[in-house]
Order: C-alpha cells, then sequence, then structure tokens
C-alpha cells in the first residue's frame, strides 16, 4: 500500500503543478515514498485535532516541494480538499507555492527560503525537550515526541543549517530527525558544480547520528527511522538517496527541479504509474486505507488526553503553569509592575532591561531565551533560572553561541511550538546576520521579543563595523515588526510591557550601551502609543523636536536652550513609529501640531523619516558609517551633539 501511495502522491503532484503552470514537481516525486512512510506509519498525529499538543511535528524544510506536504495533508483528512490542490499556487489557496503557517492546519511552519526549516525543526525539538523536562513526571509522558524535518541539497548548502545543526548536536537533541532527500540536483544542474562536500562525515562531526538509504525503498526508510528514534542522545540525519522526478520521463533530470513536466510527460507518467489518464486520481483504497489510519491516530490522541487529565488532578500547580504558557496568560497590571523607576541616576537602557528582565523572570514562568554569546553584554541572563544543556534542559538560559542567524530561526520554531515565550539578544549590528529569521516570524505573526542593545555610533571605540547606522531603518520596514527605541529606564520598562502584551508579531527592542538620563518621569505610558508628548510650551509652538532614544536627551537639552532664548518648544518622543502609526487620526494630529516645524532627531539613517515631515522640516541624523574612538569625540566629529542639534533648530527658525 506504501508503494502505491507514493504513486498516487506522484500523480497529485504531476496534475496540481501543471494545472498551476508553476511548482516544482521534482523533489516531491523523488521523496514520495518518504512522505507515504512518514505519513502512514510514522507521525503521531491526529487530523481531527491538529493542534494537539503532543503531535510529533512534521517541517518541509525543503519548501519547494509543497505539493508533497498538501498531497498528505489532503489523504490523511487535514482542511485540505480537493478544490485546494486543484488550485496550487492560485491566489488564496491555501495550497500556496510554499508552504504558509495558518493557511492550513497540519502546516507547522512558513518555509521555502531554504535552511529555515531545519533551523524551525531544531527550535522545536529544543522546546519539546525544554517542556518534557518541566512537565513529565513518573508514568506521565506528557511531552513526548518527535520533530521530523525533510530537507534538501539547497537546505544543507545555506550557512543557518550549518548554525542550527552544530547547536543541535551540541545539545544532544534526540527527538530530531531530518532526513535529507540526496537527489544530487539544484536548479542549475548536478550539486557536482558547487556542492561536493562529505555531508555524512559533516553531521557527524557535529554529533550527529547519520545513516545512508535508498529513499525509495520503504522498509529501508521506516527501519532508518526506528533506529534513529532509539537514538536518543543524538539528533539523526538519514541521508536517503533518491532521483529527482521519479518515474517521470524528466527523472534525475533538474528541468524536473522547477517547472511543469508538461502535458505529454503526465500523460507519459500516469501510464508508467498504471493510473488513468484522469486528472487528481485517487483510487478509493487509499481514501479507505487513512479513513482506517484516522481511527488508530484518534484513539492514540484519546488516550493521551486521558493521561493528561489524571496528570493534571496529581499535579495540580504543574497543570496551572501548563496553562499559563499554553494560553499566553500575564500577570495583571504588569505595565505598572515594570514601569517605576528606581532611581533617578543616569541608567544604560541595556541595564534597565535587564532589570524588568529579572522581574518579568519571576512573573512569567514560561520565559524563557538567550544570546548569540553576548547575554554579559546585553543584560539577558535570567539569575537563578540555570542554562540548558545536553542533558539538562530544565533551565531557562539558551546559550546560542556566535549564531544569530540560527538564534533568529531557532526562536521561531520555539514560538511555533507553543508553551514558551522567547527572547533572543544580540548587538543591534549583526541583525544583519538574522534579517531572514526576523522577515519569518512578522510573516507567521509570531510574538518574539529581540533585545538589540549597543544601538548608535555611541559604541564608540569598536568602530564603523560595530556601530548600527543604518540597521535600525532596516528592521523598521519589515511589515508587522514593531520596533521600540526607548529614551531611558522608564520607557525601556513600559517598552517591555508592551513587547510582552503584544501578541501578533515580533517585537524589537533598541538599547544602548551608554547612560541617559531619565527624562520621562510618570509620562513613559505614551510608549505604548509610540509618541507623546514629553514637553509642552506655553503657547503655538515654533518648533516640535521629535526624537527617539539616546537623543531624547539631546532634544531636552537642545529646548531648553531654545526656550531660554524665547522661542516656544515642544518635544515628542517618539519610541515606535509603528506603534504610533496604528493610534487614532486624533491622537496623532494631538501629538504632531500642524502649527510649527518639525525637527526628527535620531542617530541613524534619515530615510525613513519623511513620513513625519513637511516642507520646511527636518531630519537629522547620520548618512554616513562611524569612526572609530571614544563614544563622545565619535559624537562631536559627526555633529551629534546637543549644540549642534540646537544650531540646526535656529537656522530652521529664523
Amino acid at each position: 500500500m506504501l508503494e502505491k501511495i507514493a504513486d498516487v502522491v506522484r500523480g497529485l503532484v504531476a496534475d496540481s503543478v501543471q494545472k498551476a503552470k508553476s511548482g516544482h514537481p521534482g523533489m516531491p516525486l523523488g521523496a514520495a515514498e518518504i512522505g507515504a512512510v512518514l505519513y502512514s506509519e510514522v507521525l503521531a498525529h491526529d487530523p481531527t485535532a491538529p493542534d494537539w499538543p503532543n503531535r510529533d511535528r512534521f517541517v518541509l524544510s525543503a519548501g519547494h516541494g509543497s505539493m508533497l506536504l498538501y498531497s498528505f495533508l489532503h489523504l490523511t483528512g487535514y482542511d485540505m480538499p480537493m478544490s485546494e490542490l486543484q488550485q496550487f499556487r492560485q491566489l488564496g489557496s491555501r495550497a500556496a507555492g510554499h508552504p504558509e503557517y495558518g493557511m492550513a492546519p497540519g502546516i507547522e511552519t512558513t518555509t521555502g527560503p531554504l535552511g529555515q526549516g531545519i533551523a524551525n525543526a531544531v527550535g522545536m525539538a529544543l522546546a519539546e525537550a525544554m517542556q518534557a523536562s518541566r512537565f513529565n513526571k513518573p508514568g506521565y509522558d506528557i511531552v513526548n515526541h518527535y520533530t521530523y524535518t525533510l530537507v534538501g541539497d539547497g537546505d544543507l548548502m545555506e550557512g543557518v543549517a550549518s548554525e542550527a545543526a552544530s547547536l543541535a548536536g551540541h545539545l544532544g537533541l534526540g527527538k530530531l530527525i531530518a532526513i535529507y532527500d540526496a537527489n544530487s540536483i539544484s536548479i542549475e544542474g548536478s550539486t557536482d558544480l558547487a556542492f561536493t562536500e562529505d555531508v555524512a562525515g559533516r553531521f557527524s562531526a557535529y554529533g550527529w547520528h547519520v545513516q545512508q538509504i535508498d529513499g525509495h525503498d520503504c522498509e529501508q526508510i521506516a527501519t532508518a527511522i526506528a533506529a534513529a528514534q532509539a537514538e536518543e542522545g543524538r539528533p539523526s540525519l538519514i541521508i536517503a538517496r533518491t532521483s529527482i522526478g521519479k518515474k517521470s520521463l524528466k527523472e534525475n533530470s533538474n528541468k524536473s527541479h522547477g517547472e511543469p513536466l508538461g502535458e505529454k510527460e503526465v500523460a507519459a507518467l500516469k501510464k508508467a504509474l498504471g493510473f488513468p489518464d484522469t486528472e487528481f486520481y485517487v483510487p478509493a483504497e487509499v481514501y479507505e486505507f487513512y479513513a482506517q489510519k484516522r481511527k488508530t491516530w484518534a484513539a492514540k490522541r484519546a488516550a493521551w488526553e486521558e493521561m493528561f487529565e489524571r496528570w493534571s488532578k496529581e499535579y495540580p500547580e504543574l497543570r496551572e503553569t501548563w496553562d499559563l504558557g499554553q494560553n499566553g496568560v500575564l500577570p495583571d497590571q504588569l505595565a505598572g509592575t515594570l514601569s517605576a523607576t528606581d532611581s533617578a541616576a543616569p541608567m544604560a537602557t541595556r541595564d534597565a532591561s535587564g532589570m524588568a528582565l529579572q522581574q518579568l523572570a519571576r512573573l512569567v514562568p514560561y520565559l524563557v531565551g538567550g544570546s548569540a554569546d553576548l547575554a554579559p553584554s546585553t543584560k539577558t541572563y535570567l539569575e537563578g533560572a540555570g542554562s540548558v544543556q545536553k542533558g539538562n534542559y530544565s533551565g531557562r538560559n539558551l546559550h546560542f553561541g556566535v549564531r544569530e542567524h540560527a538564534m533568529g530561526s531557532i526562536l521561531n520554531g520555539m514560538s511555533l511550538y507553543g508553551g514558551l515565550r522567547v527572547f533572543g539578544s544580540t548587538f543591534l549590528v549583526f541583525v544583519d546576520y538574522m534579517r531572514p529569521a526576523l522577515r519569518m516570524a512578522a510573516m507567521m505573526k509570531q510574538p518574539v521579543i529581540y533585545v538589540f542593545t549597543h544601538d548608535s555610533i555611541y559604541v564608540g571605540e569598536d568602530g564603523p563595523t560595530h556601530q548600527p547606522i543604518e540597521q535600525l531603518e532596516s528592521i523598521r520596514i519589515i511589515p508587522g515588526m514593531v520596533v521600540i527605541r526607548p529614551a531611558d529606564a522608564e520607557e525601556t520598562r513600559m517598552a517591555w510591557a508592551v513587547a510582552m502584551e503584544r501578541k501578533d508579531g515580533p517585537t524589537a527592542l533598541i538599547l544602548t550601551r551608554q547612560k541617559l538620563p531619565v527624562i520621562t518621569t510618570g509620562k513613559a505610558a505614551g510608549v505604548a502609543k509610540g509618541a507623546y508628548v514629553l514637553r509642552e510650551c506655553s503657547g503655538s509652538p515654533a518648533l516640535t523636536l521629535i526624537a527617539t532614544g539616546s537623543e531624547v536627551a539631546l532634544a531636552m537639552a537642545a529646548a531648553e536652550t531654545l526656550a531660554q532664548e524665547g522661542k516656544q518648544i515642544r518635544i515628542v518622543s517618539m519610541p515606535s513609529r509603528e506603534l504610533f502609526c496604528m493610534q487614532d487620526e486624533s491622537y496623532k494630529a494631538s501629538v504632531l501640531l500642524e502649527s510649527g516645524r518639525r525637527l526628527i532627531i535620531e542617530a541613524g539613517v534619515t530615510s525613513g523619516w519623511s513620513m513625519f515631515t513637511r516642507p520646511g522640516d527636518k531630519v537629522y541624523g547620520i548618512n554616513r558609517f562611524g569612526e572609530s574612538g571614544p563614544a563622545e569625540e565619535v559624537a562631536k566629529h559627526l555633529n551629534l551633539t546637543s549644540e549642534a542639534v540646537t544650531e540646526c533648530a535656529r537656522q530652521m527658525l529664523d
């Protein structure tokens, strides 16, 4: 039956891609037996309860082969009707060009950018291990399942896969099983053109358990997966040798990778399979086979639910903690708890963030996270919470090593897994290394929190390589990303409250290395609206200074000088453009008055601020790279001082 199911999937794939006149048939044709074994004999899942917490996760990292996943979702009984397969790659179809999280149950993550999927799978496997350590008790394996990912040559060429695989090996994630569809073909032709490394040796060096099999032999596939399941101390890689475009006239050709087979070739394939020349053919016996399977899957899920209820009665405190994480419950009055300032002394916003984070760790038991080897600098180590390491996953501090891209992608996988709220940190300038993962978090609306410190040229002596100039603007332009750059300790703590309460997308906190004065006492609640009036003037303003982060202090100093000269000056602190733009028009108008001119001040590129400027307004920033030297000297060299801002304002008012 498994071979027949594989052939049925080949027919569905060929028809869907041909009808769409677009797609990637080669990989699904070649990996059909792998899919048949996984979805028929291996995966613990229940299409009638697709969010069952203890289900096995399956990630199609080679997302271009999406029709493989859609075909099995249809056959096994997920909400992927035949009509969706027939509309593959059409506007509004659940069967999108690449799998998209949220489009249909059974799609665990959005894949397509190669390497992201396997890194997400590492995150899911890590989350499984951490949750098992927290909730399992003798006789109660509440969390006990596997994470599978199907990867291709392209996935393993991408650097993020190497980063993630290295960390997975270090952590000994034995419940992670990757199946490598090794068909030796890429878009340009044979992988001999650019990819001849010893993949088995590489993953062995990472600390993985490695097997090599015939990827078209269902018995070998099943046996290898069983051996991988038995390997508890290491993640597993199953290298499955396959033929791209299997059983088609374009078998073993790069021509089958990314274009329809052609009408004649589809007809020839169906003839070779022994199927009628009918579009989207599925024999009744295949549907019946999976109808029986669904009974078995539902029974397994029901047995788990019965065990879960017994566990809940025996361990009510654990059940309460479980529910908090699964539902993302936060304490009441979170903003008030975190917004009080301990001292009027100047404080770096990274330090204020660290203090808020320690409070949050005590209040939110499911909050976990870490850094890319920079926790002492980003102030993100959770005191007394322990570190996650091989064989001990009970801690809350994650050590990603110098692997920013993997960190971002692993955090996405952990967030998608559920039950944990995750954060990651590094210097702002290194966001360039993890931008693809940020984009995917925004696309999937995952509430990952990023702590980016050392936010400007005030980094100083490390020089232009470490002084972010364009990075802040580069992440603001990601749709769905909320960026908050607080001006002092009070705004920072409010920013954390806003980030924690946000559930529909990622949030980036942009923090200083240098100390900043406390200047927003009693007013920082305005952070939740993205911008607010920090300093009002007595009459109609001649000039409104709009600033973010450390430059709010520059604006305050400039305003004091100008006020002494008899000028009517307002100050608006705008820590988050995105949050401000979400407000109603009346509020925005009350903050950004039409009267007077506007001077916007930020230590970065000025290009994104044009949405708030009018003729006669000005943006004061830095449109060049920094310099190496002490922070104050660099700032003076680049004219980022209160005196320079004051002079610019004077010129606007003359």
